[in-house]
């Protein structure tokens, strides 16, 4: 009997404008990179930990190119794709079949967080893994900005509209790994707080690093007396210096390919 497909939690064309917008952005001066750098190098600092030499590895959302570029400077053969690749990257989608098998090493760098079928997308990473390859995903987590949160309760008051996307927290991340078969499965979160003096600030960083607003069924527009309302519970927030300090939770999960036994689902 076949199974029953994921419920469409996010709407692919726009996650797809979502990340053109992202990749756009990145090439400013003065775009927010914080999230990309943390990430890459959280994923470098793994590796060298595990000492982990990877001959060829896929490496998914890595707007910078600086963890595509430290592989390659130690000998390792880098396939760079993105979801809105950009020339000399593949084209990818993650809820279908990776590029491969053959990858000592796949990284996705903050793009799973808005795919609609998340066990799926891991099972084609562990799938394009040679035996012995290892597969670090990283993304935003539960607990990801709060204060951006309580700002949007206190808007909508007693009529709470979607607007912000659910999240993955460590549990079931390992819970997810072990039910698609990864070897010793790790899922581990850690916190980024960065202060903003506008919500106007934040919301453009959010923006800029891919982490707009593509649900399905997104919350009505706020209109100027709901941004009225939000930008006076973002003053309520702020300190003796007239921020707010949001907490980005990045979660990261790991695995290896050395178990053959099926999938669980």
């Amino acid at each position: 009997m076949a199974s029953a497909p994921p419920p469409t939690i996010f709407v692919p064309a726009r996650r797809r404008a979502m990340r053109r917008r992202l990749r756009v952005l990145e090439r400013r001066a003065d775009a927010p990179d914080f999230l990309a750098e943390d990430m890459a190098e959280d994923v470098l600092d793994r590796l060298s930990f595990l000492r982990h030499q990877p001959a060829r590895a896929l490496i998914v959302g890595d707007t910078a190119g600086r963890l595509a570029e430290a592989l390659a400077a130690g000998g390792c053969a880098v396939v760079r794709a993105d979801p809105a690749p950009l020339p000399g990257e593949q084209a990818i989608d993650e809820e279908q079949p990776f590029p491969g098998p053959g990858f000592d090493l796949i990284v996705q760098l903050g793009t799973l967080a808005t795919v609609n079928d998340l066990p799926g997308a891991m099972l084609h990473i562990r799938r394009a893994l040679a035996p012995g390859g290892l597969a670090v995903m990283t993304l935003c987590g539960a607990g990801s900005v709060p204060a951006l949160r309580q700002i949007m309760a206190e808007t909508d008051g007693d009529r709470p509209a979607a607007r912000l996307h659910p999240q993955v927290d460590v549990r079931a991340g390992g819970d997810l790994l072990q039910r698609c078969g990864f070897a010793e499965p790790m899922s581990d979160s850690r916190t980024l707080d960065v202060r903003y003096r506008s919500l106007r600030r934040l919301v453009a960083d959010l923006r800029a690093q891919g982490l707009g607003n593509c649900l399905a069924r997104p919350g009505p527009p706020l209109g100027k007396a709901g941004l009225a309302r939000a930008e006076a519970a973002f003053a309520a927030m702020a300190d003796g210096e007239g921020r707010v300090t949001e907490r980005f939770a990045i979660l990261t999960l790991s695995g290896w390919n050395k178990a053959l036994r099926p999938p669980k689902f």
